[in-house]
């Protein structure tokens, strides 16, 4: 054991579509597979280490999404609120003029009305990039575009986790990391996980897809995806005070703080959400609202798999999986009792690249 997983992870390192890279799998509770590979640094030499730390991009979505999931257990906001009662500078309005009204509910599950690119205002952050604008200045300014559709009528992967982390700022008082702090990665002992670097000599170095290699990430620097087109990153950002924390994508953190809140959420919210709560996040919160990636719905932390043949997926109906495009991937198979964590410094293939897709792949074929 594994032989498929050294297989997938070898062949891209070998060929530096990955530069280097973890995996942590959790079966039933128990850790039964971790492994490094490749490069932390690869100019200097250096190999992967065992936790090291990595921007996480939207992996940083799910842990906002419990801290409102948390609050919401305890009665300091609830998921059908108006978002508007919360941030009055944020009232967006729809195209005809009218106001969207927007609910916690649309944030958590992509159905704002929101997008991930307002090119017609390139001073709006959407969270990668560099900024040095604060919650309230760069999404009033984002309000002033109209929605997309009208909230609830639409699936659209969106800054929508951003502004439900001004919200629950607001609700806490202070920042989003106290609120995060208070409600989730403090009782869950998430220690090394934040929008802070806990150790910098272990904050992995990141690259960005190359032809024919991945190479050293600039700063800024545009990856370009299947489209020619892509997110600009800063990897800077992370230490840059006067950017807003970004809900969606500001955070750093380690695989085994992941794969400890992956598993908390898995064993029914390990005292942070209440049990009753977490199954409702687990389960398809869009109903019948189209999306395009086939056999799979969305609940409140992630896609959902509702056909496995359609998803073309290995894992169980009910698996709850997303990603990080600095270069992860994660899934929970409550089915299977099945946890993954695969993190890689390499933007944008150990997000959406073919890697992690075999990789997964080779995870259940070494298990069964």
């Amino acid at each position: 054991m594994p032989n498929q997983i050294d297989a997938v992870m070898n062949a891209a390192i070998d060929k530096q579509s990955i530069v280097g890279s973890e995996l942590v799998v959790a079966r039933h509770g128990d850790i039964v597979c971790r492994k490094t590979a490749g490069w932390f640094d690869r100019e200097a030499g250096v190999p992967m280490i065992e936790n090291a730390i990595y921007r996480l991009a939207s992996v940083t979505k799910p842990i906002v999404a419990a801290t409102a999931l948390a609050m919401a257990d305890k009665g300091l906001i609830a998921l059908d609120d108006l978002v508007a009662d919360y941030l009055p500078w944020f009232i967006p309005k729809l195209q005809d003029g009218s106001i969207g009204r927007i609910r916690i509910h649309h944030l958590l599950t992509h159905t704002a009305g929101l997008d991930y690119a307002y090119p017609q205002d390139p001073e709006i952050s959407t969270g990668l990039g560099p900024t040095n604008k604060g919650l309230e200045e760069n999404f009033s300014r984002l309000a002033q575009h109209p929605l997309a559709y009208t909230p609830g009528t639409e699936w659209r992967y969106s800054v929508a986790i951003d502004v439900l982390g001004a919200v629950l700022a607001a609700v806490h008082g202070g920042s989003v990391e106290d609120a995060v702090r208070t409600h989730i990665t403090g009782p869950l002992g998430m220690n090394e996980t934040g929008f802070f670097v806990a150790d910098t000599a272990r904050l992995a170095k990141p690259y960005a897809d190359g032809d024919p290699v991945a190479m050293p990430m600039d700063d800024p620097q545009m990856v370009p995806n299947e489209t020619g087109e892509g997110p600009t990153f800063s990897p800077s950002r992370i230490f840059d005070k006067n950017a807003f924390q970004s809900g969606g994508a500001g955070m750093a953190g380690t695989p085994g703080d992941i794969l400890r809140f992956l598993e908390a959420m898995r064993n029914g919210g390990g005292g942070a959400v209440k049990p009753a709560t977490v199954a409702l996040a687990f389960s398809n919160r869009i109903g019948a609202v189209h999306r395009d990636d086939a056999g799979q719905r969305f609940g409140y932390l992630g896609a959902i798999v509702d056909d496995p043949i359609a998803a073309n997926s290995a894992s169980a109906a009910g698996t709850v999986n997303w990603g990080g495009v600095y270069g992860h991937s994660w899934l929970v198979d409550p089915a299977n009792g099945l946890t993954i964590v695969s993190m890689s410094n390499t933007a944008l293939e150990g997000c959406t690249g073919q890697y992690p897709k075999d990789l997964i792949r080779a995870v259940y074929s070494d298990l069964t």
